[in-house]
Parts: C-alpha cells; structure tokens; sequence
C-alpha cells in the first residue's frame, strides 16, 4: 500500500489562493477563508465592499403624499455546529447527549448595526449585547450558511407592511448590489421589479395581481399565483413564461421551497379567507384566518408534472415571513423531527406533523431568550443568570 502523502496547507503555492478564495459565495466563507494567517489574508480581498441594505423607491404610493425612504435590508440564517476542538459549548462533562447545530438569524440594518432576530418569527431579540462576544465564542462552532432573506424597512429599521416577499439575485460575497435584480410581491399580490439606483418600481404583469411567492431556484427567478401556475420570469424582458402544468391544489396560499436541489410547492389551507386591510394609512395584507392544513408537491423533473409528498422523511420546511427553506433534522438537537412543517401565522409560531396532519403550537417562541432554534439547554441557563 502506498504510504499516504500528508501536505501542509501552508505549503500551498500562492497563486493558487485567489482561486480558492473567489470560489467562495458565502461572506462567512470568506472572513473565514482570511482568517487562516496573514498569506491568506492577503490573497483576496474582503467581501464587497457595498453594504446588503440600500435605498429603493417605495413599492406603492403612500396614501399620505410624504416622501419615504424604504430600504431593502437583508438578514442571514446561519446553522452553528460545535467544533471539534470544543463539542460541548456548555463545558459540561456530566452531559450525555451529543451537541448538535441550532439556527441563528442574523440581520445588518443601514447604519451597520447587528441584530439578532428570531429564526422562525424574525422578530427583533434588540441589539446584539456587549456581553454577547464572551457568550458565544466563534471559535467554538462552524457557522453554514442556510439561507439568506430580504425585507422593506424604513430608515428607522420599522418593516415596511404591505410587501410580503422580496428576493434579490445573484447575491454572493463577490457580487455588487448594483449588479443585483430585484423582484417582489407587495400591495396585496402585485409583482414588481427594481434594480440598484432606480427611482421607481416596474410592474411586471398588469393582469394578474395575485401572486402568493417568489423565489430564487438554480439562478432562475420563479413566481407561483393564487391559482397554482408557476412562471420563470425572464428577467431582460420581464416576460413571465409558465413553467409545466398548473398546481391542482385548492390551498388558499403558495409557498415555494427548494430543498436538496428539488423544486417544492407548499399549499396551506386556512378556515376562512384571506382579506386586504389598512394600516398606518398603508396597504398591509393580513391572513386573517387560521392554518388548518398543508399539502406538499414536488416537481417531477423526468415527467414534468406535480407530484404529492406524503412524507418529507427527514427533512424540516420553514415557511417564514421573508423566505422559507429547509434542513435535516439530524442536523440539531432538542428533540428536533423530520417530516415536519414549521411556519408562521404573522407573530404565532406553529408546527405541523405530515405523518397525521395535526398541527401544533410552539407556546412562548416569539419571546426572549429564543434568539436559537431549537433553545439550547446552555443558552438558557448562561441567559437567566
């Protein structure tokens, strides 16, 4: 047997870095690319240079004729997984379960600052504490990017109601937000697009007002409708091109989930319908009604039709207020199941089970300390001191 060859990364050769390094779409992929030594510093930049929050025209008029500065903010979800120098963060030797992951969301406002929000809810927890870099030490984790999400906020980092769902493409370490198209669905279903500097939205299709979701698959826009059609928008010319034969669900809401590479609907049934109601002089959809049941679809690539999931196995979908995705549940601890549905119903957090369909509720989640899901044990008891 051929005796293994060990080589030392400090022996890469250097010119080689930069290709490694601009590989590399994740900024926390990049911080921790730099961060090796100072060789690998110096090989590539940092990440761009633009911050994720810029200004765009408001979305739809505002009823009180005032100028408003809306800006498109972006937060991060982020798995943490201890190391394996450290892989028991609460340094309890007496523990007998092994540390798993939890899901963190992070977001940075227009003026820099960090804010930790709730994972499922993405309700603000406030500012990131002085205390928090003596809590949580890097070091001690691997962080993976998840997802990323987008929302309308004013300067003041209020959310800007009546705008359900913002996507942003390409949006990777390396790539300017000027160089970024942006779509999104607000005033009730309408679908509009903007880029980076422009002083008003376009509309993208004047006859059907009535879109659910958008999302970002393979580095193609799609968009779902109340009705179950599913277009890929052609972004030079705006032109909205159905994609396979229309969804026959009679769910009142479409969620559009990728996850392991496939394409998924989520139809969520509600026991009443869903109404436009006004808030603060703006136009802010509400779901008015509770969540009864879901049923989920994939895209058959082969036969190109809807195919019904009856189970996810072990895989968990959230459907979040800014952007929904999934993970494995052999990924966290906390007694963490697949083939489960998490979603929110505006500041309510429920689960639902595929297995017999019967939805739970997480009692207290949107409260502090659940900056993690699930709650760590020794978050909790380092918070409550």
């Amino acid at each position: 047997m051929d005796e293994e060859v060990v080589v030392n990364w400090s022996d890469l050769p250097d010119e080689i870095l930069p290709y490694i390094g601009k590989s590399l779409d994740a900024g926390i992929d990049v911080l921790r690319f730099r961060s090796v030594c100072t060789s690998w510093r110096s090989s590539i930049p940092s990440s761009r240079e633009i911050s994720p929050c810029f200004p765009l025209p408001f979305p739809y008029a505002d009823r009180s004729g005032n100028a408003v500065d809306a800006f498109v903010s972006q937060s991060t979800i982020y798995r943490l997984e201890p190391s394996d120098k450290n892989p028991n963060p609460s340094a309890s030797s007496s523990s007998s379960s092994s540390p798993k992951g939890w899901l963190i969301k992070v977001e940075e406002s227009e003026t820099g600052q960090i804010r930790l929000l709730n994972p499922l809810s993405s309700l603000h927890t406030g500012l990131l504490p002085a205390s928090f870099p003596k809590l949580i030490n890097l070091l001690d984790f691997r962080a993976v990017e998840v997802s990323k999400a987008y929302k309308f906020q004013y300067s003041a980092g209020t959310p800007i109601y009546g705008v359900s769902k913002v996507v942003l493409y390409p949006n990777s370490a390396w790539t300017s937000v000027k160089d970024c198209m942006i779509f999104a669905i607000y005033d009730g279903g309408k679908l509009g697009s903007a880029k980076y500097g422009d002083q008003k939205w376009t509309l993208v299709d004047d006859e059907n007002s009535h879109y659910d979701d958008i999302i970002v698959y393979k580095g193609q826009f799609y968009v779902i409708d109340r009705l179950g059609i599913v277009f890929w928008i052609e972004c030079s010319s705006l032109k909205l091109i159905q994609f396979f034969p229309p969804l026959c669900g009679l769910g009142t809401q479409k969620h559009l989930v990728e996850s392991c590479g496939e394409f998924y609907v989520v139809d969520r049934y509600f026991d009443g319908e869903r109404r436009l109601s006004r808030h603060h002089n703006l136009r802010r959809y509400l779901v008015c009604s509770r969540t009864v049941d879901f049923k989920v679809y994939k895209l058959d690539q082969e036969c190109g039709d809807w195919v019904m999931v009856q189970s996810l196995g072990d895989r968990v979908f959230f459907l979040g207020n800014d952007c929904s995705f999934s993970v494995s549940a052999r990924r966290f601890g906390g007694g963490c199941k697949g083939n489960c549905i998490y979603f929110s119903d505006e500041n309510d957090i429920g689960v639902f089970y595929l297995n017999d369909h019967m939805i739970g509720k997480i009692i207290n989640f949107p409260y502090h300390p659940h900056i993690f899901w699930p709650p760590p044990s020794w978050l909790t008891a380092q918070t409550s001191k």
